[in-house]
């Protein structure tokens, strides 16, 4: 059966932080809400998790995902941050972007794209901040919804059969539909990839 929390999204319980990172620690799938919308996560290093998430969204192998830090420190463990994008970054987060950059080595590479490149996360959410900081690890952070189809404003639009293979939805009600600004930090100048909620500060 699904746990179904409720978080007090200005001041996050500890408890009910600390339970919803021992469900990733063990493996678990989350519902969780972010700045801009749902978020469907696991551990990055849970293989077996991060393989049931490309199957409950019945996304393509190919297609990268993104992962959710906590602070710039913890994403500069997973991803190589020059000056230049570091200030584009501090400017920014945390915020409704996705930054893509190179991927280090202790990234694993099974959700990662061909060119080794991995989008960071630190959204403007006390709940997903706290969820990866107790976790101390990253989460992975793809989009509430079946590959190709909208993404969900909230999870009472989830699908019994989706429902069903999530451990734990954290519930903050309705979200707007608007995803995350994307830029892509390896390049110069970088360039926005998609453009979406957020307004680059630069």
């Amino acid at each position: 059966m699904t746990l179904v929390l409720k978080i007090n999204p200005q001041d996050p319980e500890v408890k009910k932080i600390q339970q919803a990172a021992g469900i990733l620690k063990n493996g678990g799938l989350v519902v969780y809400p972010t700045d801009t919308i749902y978020g469907l996560g696991c551990d990055i290093f849970n293989k077996p998790a991060i393989t049931k998430i490309y199957q409950l969204k019945k996304r393509e192998k190919q297609k990268p995902l993104s992962i959710l830090c906590f602070d710039l420190k913890q994403a500069s463990q997973y991803a190589l941050i020059p000056d230049y994008s570091f200030r584009i970054m501090k400017q920014n987060l945390p915020g409704p972007f996705t930054f893509i950059l190179k991927a280090k080595s202790i990234t694993p590479e099974n959700f990662l794209a061909q060119n080794k490149t991995v989008g960071i996360r630190i959204p403007d959410n006390k709940i997903c901040l706290e969820l990866a900081k107790q976790l101390n690890n990253p989460i992975i952070t793809t989009s509430l919804n079946i590959s190709g189809e909208q993404v969900m404003t909230s999870p009472g639009q989830l699908s019994l059969e989706m429902k069903n293979k999530i451990d734990l939805i954290i519930d903050a009600g309705f979200l707007p539909q608007e995803a995350s600004t994307v830029v892509d930090l390896t390049q110069l100048p970088p360039q926005i990839i998609r453009q979406g909620k957020g307004i680059i500060n630069s």
